[in-house]
């Protein structure tokens, strides 16, 4: 999973943020035609359109002082985002006044790529209008996202300290998470009042991860240091300051931290065990106001298709069933005696499979999961005509949040090259991390799969920043679960039980169709669709529990996996009949990174016009 961006309330509305600058790419083939008249003023309305696309985009940015970190920039460095309502008033203000801006574009004029990205953001703007209606059909905080714990995940991986301005900022963010707190609050409240409040299994999680936050000095007499202030002395360490000096802003933070941050989350804690009160055990959002209808809004925005919730619940019933089939032919081939659901508990229990719960056994599990994505570097060239310049590292999820956070997931690297792309692995319980699924899941996450198709989309010249920052999760996903696939193609896979990893994991998404399609449309309960996922894959039950739970609270996200990598071989297998003995997988590869993310229709109408121009 890409975090994407990241998972918070605040990063997903950053996923929104629709603009873009500046390169204009006129299509040589298309303006060699043109009389030099008509060349010269597609060149000036395309260049105006880029212009404009930047402009929309950085007035995007500097409205998000968080965004700005996420880029490198420092201007609000010691800000947090207004979350009210009144901001997301003026959020949608200004989408609907860029959308009349582009408006006036002369489309018939722009130049292949920069009609493309007037095409995008026109479809993105009109989106982000269209579901302002939705605006309060979310849980600001739960197990997967949220303020309570972006601050301290934000602070410690995104918030540099090179001087002391760096410092003053990151002490003024702690200072400032008393009145950003208290606006969660509100809008926590806002959605209570219109009946819309996480399910009860969410506050535990959610109280936890804060009480987390506060645990440890300068807050109590526990021993440790608390996971932010280790964070701010480790950093202050580093700086090149007299003893005097570093003393001081450690004053400084240490008083920030009691006096605003502790208090802050003290007071969530107190609203949150408040509201946990008025919680229900109904997991699904039908039972939401016209829960049905936001339902089939958010699979049409997570899919970029017209797939109806019951046609992507029967495609994941069949991809079930045909998984199961491949598998029962490794089954037979290391010579297993017994049924498939005896494979499955033979799978989950057997101790060769997992690594010790131990520091070294974790260890030893970053150190192989680090080799595997090292052989597959090195193995690029023969796939690929394009290669990301940013590096990837492979660390454990911190301990703050592990309890609650997903499997494995992917950060994205700074734009200035300050912070590498990241492949986290959440090793709180080594036994929902077997041996034999390391390695698509370190394709998933890191080489070939998000860190390429993410870091590689940063960097791309000639496109505008919204295109290179933005997301389609059909698009993200559906190439992670791509490229778990085709290494096999490559002689990756060798051992069987490995290959069987791979089949396991792409059976966890094709459960995900039936299962968040179930509760959400279905009314299964939380114990259904935990009970789905046991009996039909090897994965540990705690991976079940986590994975509803994710479905619950992020509706339709999940679909995105297995819908996406359908449509990604659909087109593969379309190109290599059209073009036969021509068509080259490091050419496909790269037409499907090399224009940023793209809706799956948008996809497809470039892999057409690819196979019109190589045949």
């Amino acid at each position: 999973m890409a975090i994407k961006t990241k998972t918070t309330l605040i990063a997903l509305a950053i996923a929104t943020v629709f603009a873009g600058t500046a390169c204009t790419n006129v299509n040589s083939s298309s303006s060699a035609t043109q009389p030099v008249a008509e060349q010269v003023e597609a060149k000036t309305e395309s260049q105006k359109a880029n212009e404009l696309y930047q402009a929309i985009f950085m007035e995007n940015v500097m409205a998000s002082p968080v965004y700005q970190t996420y880029l490198g920039i420092k201007k609000d460095y010691g800000k947090w985002d207004d979350i009210s309502d009144k901001n997301t008033d003026e959020n949608l203000a200004r989408a609907k006044k860029h959308l009349a801006q582009l408006a006036k574009i002369d489309v018939t004029q722009l130049d292949e790529q920069t009609a493309l990205s007037q095409k995008l953001l026109v479809a993105n703007l009109e989106n982000q209008i269209a579901d302002d209606k939705w605006r309060h059909h979310n849980y600001p905080v739960n197990q997967m996202y949220g303020l309570h714990s972006m601050v301290a995940s934000f602070l410690i991986n995104q918030h540099q300290i090179a001087d002391v301005s760096d410092a003053k900022a990151y002490i003024s963010r702690l200072n400032g998470t008393k009145p950003m707190l208290k606006q969660l609050e509100t809008e926590l409240q806002l959605r209570a009042d219109k009946g819309i409040i996480a399910p009860k299994f969410v506050f535990p999680y959610v109280i936890s991860d804060s009480q987390n936050i506060i645990t440890g000095a300068p807050f109590d007499n526990s021993g440790a240091d608390s996971t932010l202030w280790a964070d701010f002395n480790r950093k202050i360490d580093k700086l090149e300051l007299d003893a005097d000096s570093k003393q001081a802003l450690l004053d400084e933070a240490k008083a920030a931290l009691i006096n605003n941050l502790q208090p802050a989350y003290k007071s969530l804690v107190s609203y949150l065990n408040k509201l946990e009160q008025q919680a229900d055990t109904r997991d699904g959002v039908w039972k939401l106001p016209e829960g049905d209808v936001f339902f089939n809004n958010a699979l049409k925005r997570t899919t970029t298709t017209d797939m109806t919730s019951e046609q992507i619940h029967q495609l994941g019933l069949s991809e079930v069933a045909r998984i199961h089939g491949e598998m029962k032919q490794i089954m037979a081939k290391v010579g297993f005696k017994g049924n498939l659901q005896e494979f499955f508990t033979f799978m989950r229990d057997d101790e060769q499979f997992y690594y010790p719960e131990t520091d070294e056994g974790k260890a030893a599990y970053l150190k192989e999961a680090k080799a595997m994505i090292d052989v597959m570097e090195s193995r690029l060239d023969e796939v690929f005509k394009i290669k990301p310049k940013a590096p990837l590292v492979v660390r454990q999820v911190e301990a703050f949040r592990e309890k609650s956070a997903g499997k494995a997931f992917y950060s994205q690297p700074a734009p200035d090259g300050s912070l590498p792309g990241i492949y986290y692995a959440n090793l709180y319980d080594m036994k929902a991390m077997p041996k034999y699924q390391m390695e698509a899941l370190a394709y998933h996450e890191g080489i070939p799969g998000h860190h390429m198709q993410i870091a590689i989309s940063q960097e791309l010249e000639g496109i505008p920043m919204f295109r290179k920052f933005g997301r389609y999760t059909a698009y993200t996903e559906g190439w992670g679960l791509y490229t778990e696939y085709f290494p096999k193609e490559m002689g990756l896979y060798q051992d069987p039980y490995s290959d069987f990893g791979r089949l396991a994991m792409e059976l966890w998404r094709a459960c995900r169709l039936v299962v968040d399609t179930g509760i959400h449309t279905k009314k299964w309960t939380r114990e259904q669709g935990i009970a789905y996922y046991v009996d039909n894959t090897p994965n540990a039950e705690s991976d079940a529990i986590k994975m509803v739970e994710r479905h619950v609270v992020m509706p339709s996200q999940a679909t995105a996996y297995k819908v996406g990598m359908i449509k990604i071989l659909e087109l593969r297998e379309d190109a290599k009949a059209k073009l036969g003995d021509k068509f080259d997988i490091r050419d496909f590869h790269t037409l499907i990174l090399k224009n940023g993310p793209l809706p799956l229709d948008v996809l497809e109408q470039q892999v057409d016009q690819w196979v019109a121009s190589v045949k």
